[in-house]
């Protein structure tokens, strides 16, 4: 494992155990995301990525991007995070992205970054007041790897 791909799983284990202990999801959910989650943990090669990218951030008009926003966690990443994030809560769309992408991604990998970014930012949610379990969020997310 790489020194990111480590640190990455520690904060995947750490969630997960938090999730537990505060009864914020059912053991046998986190068990299967938290397997899920492992494809993600594997070499990549890094690119510069928004980091955050959600449609919230992408203005279009006419079909046509006209502006990314928000660039604050932009840095060297896994490209196919930032697809995952732009389709996170929207698998119905993921087929429509991937179209304007292009060939070779590997869509176990995206669902990985579902169910880890689900994992690692629900305490994050609850923390400051915000509903991870609201249709169409992270909970959802992690229930329809099941």
């Amino acid at each position: 494992m790489t020194e990111i791909e480590v640190v990455v799983a520690a904060e995947l284990d750490a969630e997960c155990e938090w999730l537990a202990v505060a009864g914020v999801l059912p053991a046998g959910l986190i068990a299967r995301n938290r397997e899920v989650a492992e494809a993600a943990l594997r070499p990549w090669t890094p690119a510069f990525i928004h980091g955050d990218l959600q449609i919230t951030h992408v203005f279009t008009e006419a079909d046509e991007v006209t502006g990314i926003i928000d660039w604050s966690e932009a840095a060297q990443g896994d490209p196919l995070f930032d697809l995952a994030i732009l389709t996170l809560g929207h698998e119905d769309r993921l087929a429509d992205v991937l179209a304007g992408y292009g060939t070779g991604v590997d869509l176990d990998v995206i669902r990985a970054w579902w169910s880890l970014r689900s994992l690692t930012a629900i305490h994050w949610l609850v923390d400051h007041g915000f509903d991870p379990s609201a249709p169409g969020c992270e909970i959802d997310v992690l229930k329809a790897r099941m």
